[in-house]
């Protein structure tokens, strides 16, 4: 069956001259990665980032070009978070929710201020990488003079942006979209080398060790399918309608409320906060008093420490699920549209109660959706607890990114294929 459907994307030449159009763009951003910024210690930067477990969940969102520290080493990550500052600023600004809600072209003036709140972002990101890396006892980035500095903060933002138009030119294929994608190969390009890590050490002794570690792992890959795809279904029913000598409506359909709405979104905003405070601190290591440098240890201490790292962690994902679904998900606005088109929900009245209504089901089933999320973030820490091995522990957030882009493709290629069906008819 899958081979059959495989054999039918590849005889539609639009289906696949897409395909192998996005193809070659991942192939770019693969080459981007791996040309390292001029002057930087990669060896000792790798070992940087092993020992640091906040900016190896940073390297996920930057496609894996981060460890590298390569002409795109920010990756999607200030891209991502213009987004979600202007997701934000729809939410408070009349003005940017009424040009939310023109349409197309309203979108459109949002999305190029998007672009344009992603450069200084990218220069700041950059910078405070920079700083960063040279806050550590590696020696990973020399002394830069201002030239070598504005020149290499020049090359870091221009790769973001670089990569933020092949994101843009993949979506415009209608197959995924390109930013995920750009994220989902990041994480899928290093299964070969954890792999072959694990053959080159491998143990008699840790047989038992890797089934339980696929167990796991099949085990996350299912839950994430089962609440990605879970739904609750509300009826809906539109009244019957006389128009001349003709009766429209009196349809029975359903309204879909997702138990997991937000995403992976949640885990980004989880991410950013649990990074701040740490990466703050690193700056003020060598300051001059030694009460600063005392706070500063101590941050890092405690952000260092699994069970409160754990915990912290997964609040913040299971408050911003909740958070960001509210920005996201209007029932006033669904209640009044189903009202214009005379539908309601049977049983609840039209307007505020159906409002009310959609607004205490969806909190109910959004709680299955946060403890998921909240879990599948900190599943790395608990396998790591029970195992002791760093080496094999499941990333739940990189699985969650992968089967979540997976199943996107999937759905716009069979809609795709179901389109071109109805076209042959």
């Amino acid at each position: 069956m899958v081979l059959q459907k495989i054999i039918q994307i590849w005889k539609i030449k639009d289906l696949r001259n897409k395909i192998v159009y996005i193809f070659g763009m991942l192939v770019i951003f693969r080459i981007a990665a791996h040309i390292p910024v001029p002057g930087v210690d990669v060896s000792a930067l790798k070992d940087f980032f092993a020992g640091n477990q906040f900016l190896g969940l940073l390297n996920i969102f930057s496609g894996g070009g981060m460890e590298n520290f390569s002409v795109v080493a920010l990756g999607v990550a200030p891209y991502i978070t213009a987004s979600i500052i202007f997701q934000l600023l729809v939410m408070i600004i009349p003005k940017l929710e009424e040009m939310q809600r023109e349409g197309e072209a309203g979108q459109r003036k949002i999305n190029q201020w998007t672009r344009m709140l992603t450069i200084p972002l990218a220069i700041m990101q950059s910078y405070a990488m920079i700083a960063l890396l040279r806050q550590s006892q590696l020696q990973i980035i020399p002394e830069l003079d201002i030239y070598k500095l504005i020149t290499t903060i020049t090359t870091v933002t221009a790769g973001t942006i670089f990569l933020m138009w092949i994101g843009e030119l993949i979506t415009e294929k209608k197959i995924g979209n390109g930013i995920s994608i750009l994220i989902f190969v990041g994480i899928v390009v290093r299964i070969p080398e954890i792999l072959r890590n694990t053959m080159a050490t491998f143990d008699p002794e840790q047989l038992i060790s890797l089934l339980v570690f696929a167990a796991i792992a099949v085990i996350t890959i299912v839950g994430v399918v089962i609440i990605n795809e879970g739904q609750r279904n509300i009826p809906i029913s539109y009244a019957r309608r006389v128009r001349g000598m003709k009766m429209y409506g009196g349809v029975d359909t359903h309204l879909p409320l997702r138990v997991n709405q937000a995403g992976v979104i949640p885990i980004i905003f989880a991410i950013s906060i649990v990074l701040f405070p740490p990466m703050v601190a690193q700056f003020f290591l060598r300051a001059n008093s030694q009460i600063i440098v005392k706070a500063a240890e101590f941050v890092i201490a405690v952000f260092e420490n699994q069970v409160f790292y754990g915990v912290f962690y997964f609040l913040l994902v299971f408050g911003f699920t909740y958070f960001y679904t509210a920005v996201i998900f209007h029932p006033d606005r669904i209640a009044e549209n189903l009202q214009k088109q005379g539908g309601f929900i049977p049983g609840i009245r039209p307007g505020n109660h159906t409002a009310n209504y959609l607004q205490q089901t969806s909190t109910r089933i959004l709680l299955a959706g946060a403890l998921f999320l909240g879990l599948i973030a900190v599943l790395p820490l608990v396998v790591r607890a029970f195992s002791g091995s760093a080496s094999l522990v499941i990333g739940g957030t990189s699985i969650l990114i992968v089967v979540s882009v997976v199943i996107e493709i999937v759905q716009q290629v069979q809609s795709q294929l179901t389109m071109r069906d109805y076209e042959g008819l």
